[in-house]
């Protein structure tokens, strides 16, 4: 693998660290603002839903005027929002400031593998964007478990100011890494162009099965998290410590997947990959439905982070080669509705657990999901991109 990609990996890691890191504290946040639960969740909701409405216009940004200057640009914002945020006074300013931290974070992850695909081909790809998701599961691990210890000591405001230095302490080391990337090739600002990029992308077969797969992805795993502690709470267990450790697991599968992937790929192939992910979902899902211990909740979540990345990366792969000369949009895109579901996610689940139940809603999202392995591996394929005519 080139250096650069090391590189690159930082960046996913920076942008990773704000994304589960306010989960664990979202209680306490709740009770200094006097708002419920719901209401407190919507902070994870508004980030998520901030990041993917804004990867239409940051994927065309990336394409026209340079991929690497653009994740710098949003690191900074991630950092300074982060900071904001932990002075403000009022839920509403707090809320704005996370959205912020969302449009930062948008235009680091979804371009970092867009940059990545530019310098890898599609036999390595996979493994190379293996190497991103190790940076993106070790900031989201770290994320999650020091904002639950932070967050007993310090606060939720302790909490984001640690995040707001971390992220622009890993600015400064990228911005001096990206010294040794190779040269972007320059576009004029042209319209025409972004149009016949998008074109190229919805005119490929599985542009359509890998939009509503991470869409459905989001909606079903990452919409649970935001209560998590909530259920823990109903369990008697209220440390914020423990939430993290807890949501934390989904990380340290991740990286598990990371570490495997080069060896999983052989023994599984693509197809296998994805089911098998969506059986480990599946089954995890189910457990927690019925609120055992946090430990085993936390065995859960490393289970389901594993399972998710089986079928994620394969998603992300087919998403990377939907159309090469306008991937950072076809990235965005894919990411776009990956945040949606997480944006809905939350809402939907709020929904359904009042209406039906913590029970009938986690089983739910179960069935939904082990369907959706078996679909994506009977219908994506691996097929050259179309020539789209000016």
């Amino acid at each position: 693998m080139p250096p650069i990609i090391t590189v690159i990996a930082i960046t996913t890691f920076a942008a990773s660290l704000s994304s589960r890191a306010i989960d664990p504290v979202l209680p306490h946040i709740s009770g200094d603002f006097a708002v419920t639960a719901a209401v407190a969740a919507s902070l994870s909701a508004v980030t998520a839903f901030s990041f993917a409405m804004i990867q239409p216009l940051l994927g065309a940004i990336a394409d026209l005027l340079g991929k690497a200057k653009l994740i710098v640009f949003c690191l900074i914002i991630l950092g300074v929002a982060n900071f904001v945020g932990a002075f403000t006074h009022s839920f509403e300013m707090l809320f704005v400031t996370r959205i912020l931290c969302g449009i930062g974070a948008g235009g680091v992850f979804p371009v970092a593998l867009a940059l990545t695909s530019d310098l890898t081909g599609i036999a390595t790809r996979q493994i190379a964007m293996s190497r991103l998701l190790g940076g993106a599961m070790t900031g989201n691990l770290l994320g999650a478990s020091l904002s639950g210890i932070v967050g007993d000591f310090l606060g939720w405001r302790g909490v984001l100011i640690l995040l707001g230095v971390l992220v622009l302490l890993a600015c400064i080391a990228v911005t001096i890494g990206f010294r040794t990337a190779p040269p972007e090739p320059r576009r004029e600002m042209d319209l025409a162009i972004l149009k016949k990029g998008y074109r190229a992308i919805m005119a490929n077969p599985n542009a359509r099965i890998c939009f509503t797969a991470v869409f459905i992805e989001g909606l079903c795993v990452l919409g649970l998290f935001p209560f998590v502690a909530a259920f823990l709470f109903e369990l008697g267990e209220t440390r914020s410590s423990i939430a993290g450790w807890v949501i934390s697991g989904f990380a340290v599968g991740g990286l598990i997947y990371t570490l495997m992937v080069s060896r999983l790929l052989p023994w599984f192939g693509v197809r296998g990959l994805m089911i098998s992910g969506a059986v480990l979902m599946a089954l995890q899902l189910a457990i927690i439905a019925f609120g055992p211990r946090w430990e085993i909740q936390a065995v859960c979540f490393v289970l389901i982070g594993l399972g998710f990345y089986n079928l994620h990366g394969c998603l992300q792969v087919f998403a990377s080669d939907l159309a090469p000369e306008a991937r950072a949009s076809a990235l965005s895109l894919h990411a776009f509705c990956f945040f949606m579901g997480q944006a809905v996610g939350p809402i939907l689940y709020g929904i359904s657990i009042d209406h039906l139940g913590k029970h009938a809603t986690l089983l739910a999202s179960a069935a939904i999901i082990l369907t959706l392995g078996f679909v994506c591996a009977r219908l994506l394929h691996h097929k050259p991109a179309p020539v789209v005519e000016g």
